[in-house]
């Protein structure tokens, strides 16, 4: 069974391959087309273009990995059909399940990978960004008159907040009682953020009330506040492209924008699609496999249909539950799920009425 395990992912792998590599050039190809009269009015000279593509590539990988992994897997399957293999493999002992488990085994790692290029995408299109110019960074450096529920302090208050500086002015911070502490209010003129130490509170005073109703008020000159871990990117709570963001980043946002009142709804299911798209690699490859036994008569050409036709009614499923979930009317999960787990359905119905 080894030979033939090899035998099945050696042809597999020689497609996907190919096409994940191939699958780029037509997006490069596109792109150039749309945008070529914005590049020559920047003066983007050839050597630049190049490399910005170089570095659009992992994105457009990543784009390409279902299409590569279906098309793959019915002509690995369909191949052999036509071929009479795997008729020869069940007068072998060897059941359908069995000959394609190098396939199945092969789609989880290839899900895996389409998550790693999910991560190093964001970084690649910013060097990206900044190599033609097209950096955009937030499109407000600064907030002003706002409350913020922290993660660890309370409700902070703010007259205004320069993310720039790294500052905010006219500084409130309440945090109620608990069984953890007493419950503190902490007014500051100003407070300063950075890196190494976090934010620190200048002149002001804090008010700490004890659980037997007594107060205790002091002057500072200075106070660290350790458990304020927002950044003055967190409190702007504007959310750069999710296609520039990793996972964890998302997820930050995510919660930063729940603390401040707004609408996550749109980052919850580009949250929940970073890990739903890179599944849908596996999900599609056992919907194809037994879609594929099927392409016997058909043959190239079948195979490309079946392939760019499920391709393009799972994109669309997953564009049209975006849509749902970003406005709310679908949990954002359900939202961003539901096209992996009307397809697992499918793929195990059709899985069950494949003769092994």
């Amino acid at each position: 069974m080894k030979i033939l395990d090899l035998y099945v992912a050696r042809q597999y792998m020689r497609t996907f391959i190919l096409l994940v590599l191939g699958i780029p050039l037509l997006f490069v190809v596109g792109d150039i087309t749309d945008n070529i009269d914005k590049y020559m009015e920047r003066h983007v000279t050839g050597a630049k273009l190049a490399l910005a593509y170089v570095y659009q590539f992992p994105l457009f990988m990543q784009y390409a990995f279902p299409i590569a992994a279906l098309v793959a897997t019915v002509f690995t399957i369909g191949g052999m059909t036509r071929h009479q293999e795997i008729s020869a493999a069940k007068a072998g002992g060897v059941s359908f399940f069995r000959l394609v488990r190098s396939i199945m085994l092969l789609a989880l790692v290839l899900s895996a990978g389409a998550f790693g290029l999910g991560e190093l995408a964001p970084v690649t299109l910013q060097k990206r960004a900044e190599l033609i110019g097209e950096n955009k960074g937030t499109s407000a450096t600064s907030r002003n008159n706002f409350v913020y529920q922290t993660e660890q302090e309370g409700v902070l208050t703010a007259r205004r907040l320069d993310s720039v500086e790294k500052q905010m002015w006219g500084v409130v911070l309440e945090r109620n009682a608990s069984r953890t502490g007493p419950g503190m209010h902490r007014l500051a003129e100003f407070a300063q953020w950075t890196r190494a130490r976090g934010w620190m509170l200048r002149n002001g005073y804090v008010r700490t009330l004890a659980a037997d109703g007594s107060e205790k008020l002091q002057h500072f000159d200075s106070l660290r506040v350790e458990g304020l871990r927002e950044t003055p990117e967190d409190l702007l709570a504007e959310p750069k492209d999710p296609t520039e963001m990793r996972y964890a980043e998302v997820q930050r946002f995510v919660t930063a924008i729940e603390r401040s009142g707004g609408d996550a709804n749109p980052l919850k299911v580009e949250l929940a699609q970073k890990i739903a798209l890179p599944c849908a690699v596996f999900i599609i490859v056992l919907f194809g496999a037994p879609l594929a036994t099927s392409s016997q008569r058909g043959g190239t050409a079948f195979g490309i249909g079946i392939s760019l036709g499920v391709t393009i009614l799972y994109m669309l499923m997953f564009r049209v539950g975006k849509a749902f979930g970003s406005s709310g009317a679908v949990d954002p999960m359900i939202a961003a799920w539901s096209p992996n787990a009307l397809f697992l359905l499918a793929g195990v119905v059709l899985i069950g009425r494949t003769r092994t």
